[in-house]
Order: C-alpha cells, then structure tokens, then sequence
C-alpha cells in the first residue's frame, strides 16, 4: 500500500481533532477531558518546533552568510529581501482596507452583541491594552536599539528576540567571512554539522505533526465561545479571510510571472508549512518546515532560504498587517466611526511598521492592534469585539505570513541566480519512514 503523503496526514489529524472535540463538548466533562488530556500534546507539539528555532536560525544563518564568501553578496541579497518584504507589507494592509471598506463588516453588529463581547472579554483587552502601553512609552529609536543583544545567551533564551538572533548571527557569518579562509574552515563545518543535526531533528518532530495538530484544533473548539457570537462577526471574518485570499492570489501571480513556476508547484512544495502554519498560529514555529520544503520542493538553494526566511519569519508579516487594517476599520465602523483618507493612510504606515515589530508567536498582533487603533484615535475598548473570533482567524493569517516568506524566497533566489530544480519530487521523500 502507498504511504500516505505528509500534508494528507496533517490535514486528517485537524479534520480529526474537529469531530472528536465537536463529539465531546456535548458531554459536561467533555470540555475538561480535552483542556487536561488532549490540548497538553498539543502545546508539546509547539514546544519542540519552539525548541529547536533559535539553533536553527543561528546554524543555518551562520552558515548562510559565510557560504557567500563575499560581503558585497551579502549586501545584494539583503537589500533585496528587506525591499520586497516592505513592498509586500504595504500592498496587504492596502487589500485589507479597500476590502473592509467595500464590505463595510462593522454594520452588521448589533448592540447587544456589541455589548456582550465588550462585557466578555474586557479582562483579556485591559491587558492586551497594558502591555502596548508600555511598548508606547518606549522612544522612536527603541526598535533599532533592540537589534543589538547585549548577551547573546541572554537573547537566545527567548524566541521574542528572533531579531537580535538574526543580527548576531550575520554578524558572526561577517566575521567568518572577513578571515583567512584556513581559520574559518573549522568554525563552518562545525555549523554545517549542527545544521544537519538541526534538520534531522526537524524530520523526526515532523512524525508527531497529525497528531500534535489534532490536539491544537480539538482544544481550539473545545474553548471557543457560543456560535451566535461567531455569526455576528461573520461578516468581520469574511472580510479577513477574503483580503488573505487575495493576497495569497498575488503571491501566485508574482511566483508566475518572475520565476516561471506555476501556481500547482508552489502549492504542492509549501502545503505541508502552509497545513502546519494554519494549526500552530506561529510563524516561527513553522519556519523549520517552511525552510526544508522551500530548499527541497520550490528550489531555493540553502544559501538563500537561510537568510532570507528567518528574516521573513520576523518581520514580514504580511497577513498580520492586512488583518491589523480590516480589524481597525471593523471597530471604527462598530462604534459608528467614519475613518478620513489620512487616518487610514496613517493606518498603512503604523501596520506595516507593527508588523515589522510584531514576534512571530501566536497572538502577537493583537498587542501590535493597540498600536494601530491609537494612531487611528480608535477606542481600544474595541479589541473585545474581535477577541471571540480571533483565533481561528490567527490561524488563517499565520498561513499568508508562511506563504509570503516562501513566495520572496523564490523571488529572490531568482534575481540572484540562485532559483534551481527541486532536489525531492515526492511529498514525503524528505521524511524518514514510520
């Protein structure tokens, strides 16, 4: 009998994990035997992607950058990655307002839900609120005085600090470069040994995917509130998920038209991260996988996908952006707000910078929101009204996040020369065999 590929098996563990929660909620122990039983495995799952993040960012980074063995490439591709991450930034908050501006969402809901959810969920907004303030308080250089770690251990202790990871390790990929190569040689092949160790590891976390991502969705509907709630917002949602839609439409146009490669190639190499992105919310959980099928399924040689995806991973947040922009202009319609054409231009430029900023972990930008909604002079009380919905919704721009990376990988491995064929055709010839 054929092995069953991997994202058929990740994508029947969340079917799955879907009936088997519906099933149970229906008994009164029910919700408590999943929060205690099933969601543990679930957040394990997460935790050993998590794990081996910052060993992967720092080997593969590290060898990345040396392996250009020129500075001046260095420059080239890094000039290039952060330019076509901003353009793309840009472009998705603008769907994500011409979009809820066209569907007008906020018009559906009424007071009484209004009331509700605001009652609900003020606690999980107080903070959400609190922890932007302080984020505020901070001054306008904070965000470029962050990039550098004072203690490497330190920063590497925490996966928030993926940036100060980056820096340092093309920093340390510099200085490999910059000495005699007899020097360098031992320093290298130490990191290409870790790297290998690193994605071997990848390989065998990857065997408990359907299951880790059956307990993340059985947990998901075990703890979501009453379904007349999740109606009122349908129409907020609806906006979200068709402005992602579209923005996933455009990353396939621009794979066609620069890399020659068709939509089904793209799909079929970056499914498994895209299935996985959807389960876990987190950008940087996923970017172990993301990694692996871009440099073995779309043809990315490993010196691009090094530096250009952990770098996407952290600061292209492209379906977190468009979500910040229809999520601004839902709660200003919801409180019977009309949005000038420079408030909402002042949205595109906070958006694009919060995502910038914003970890790649899931719920991250809902305190980058705060932000959004305080330049837009926005009541922040708001944030209760999309709490209910938001993270199936986090789900869904997790995956445009991954895709966005994946689809600027390909973009510019192939303005650099870079681009080559696949070094795996089959889904799941990069796995070991269970």
């Amino acid at each position: 009998m054929k092995k069953l590929a991997l994202h058929w098996k990740i994508l029947m563990g969340m079917v799955l994990g879907v009936l088997f929660a519906l099933v149970l909620i229906r008994f009164s122990w029910g919700p408590d035997f999943i929060k205690d039983w099933i969601r543990p495995f679930g957040k394990m799952f997460i935790s050993a992607l998590k794990l081996i993040a910052v060993p992967l960012i720092l080997a593969s980074l590290i060898k990345g950058v040396s392996d250009l063995k020129d500075i001046s490439k260095l420059s080239k591709m890094g000039g290039r990655t952060v330019i076509i991450y901003i353009l793309t930034t840009v472009l998705a908050v603008s769907i994500g307002l011409v979009v809820v501006n066209v569907i007008q969402p906020g018009k559906s809901i009424s007071v009484e839900t209004r009331t509700e959810l605001l009652e609900s969920y003020k606690e999980d907004a107080a903070k959400r609120q609190e922890a932007a303030a302080q984020q505020k308080e901070t001054g306008p250089l904070q965000a470029l005085q962050d990039l550098i770690p004072s203690n490497i251990f330190a920063a590497a202790s925490n996966n928030k600090n993926m940036l100060q990871i980056i820096v340092f390790a093309i920093f340390f990929g510099m200085g490999l470069i910059l000495i005699p190569a007899d020097k360098a040689k031992p320093v290298k092949q130490f990191f290409d040994g870790f790297n290998e160790v690193i994605l071997k590891l990848i390989d065998l976390i990857m065997l408990a995917a359907p299951f880790g991502v059956f307990a993340l969705l059985a947990s998901l509907v075990a703890e979501s509130p009453s379904l007349d709630l999740f109606q009122a917002l349908l129409w907020y949602a609806f906006s979200v998920v068709l402005g992602l839609a579209i923005m996933i439409g455009f990353y396939v146009i621009i794979v066609k038209v620069f890399t020659k490669r068709s939509p089904g190639f793209f799909f079929k190499g970056i499914s498994p991260a895209q299935l996985l992105a959807f389960s876990t919310s987190s950008s940087a959980a996923t970017l172990p996988v993301t990694m692996e099928r871009v440099e073995e399924h779309l043809g990315v040689e490993e010196e691009v996908a090094s530096f250009v995806l952990p770098i996407g991973a952290t600061i292209n947040m492209d379906g977190t952006s468009l979500y910040q922009a229809v999520a601004a202009v839902f709660i200003a319609q919801a409180f019977g707000m009309d949005l000038s054409l420079g408030t909402q231009l002042g949205i595109v430029v906070t958006a694009t910078l919060a995502s910038i900023g914003s970890a790649a972990v899931p719920g991250a930008g809902m305190v980058m929101l705060v932000i959004v909604l305080g330049q837009a002079g926005i009541p922040e009380a708001g944030l209760a009204l999309i709490f209910a919905i938001d993270r199936p919704l986090d789900m869904c721009r997790t995956t445009v996040n991954v895709t966005g990376d994946a689809a600027v990988s390909m973009l510019v491995a192939k303005s650099v020369g870079k681009l080559g064929k696949p070094k795996v055709k089959n889904w799941d010839d990069n796995y070991p065999k269970s």
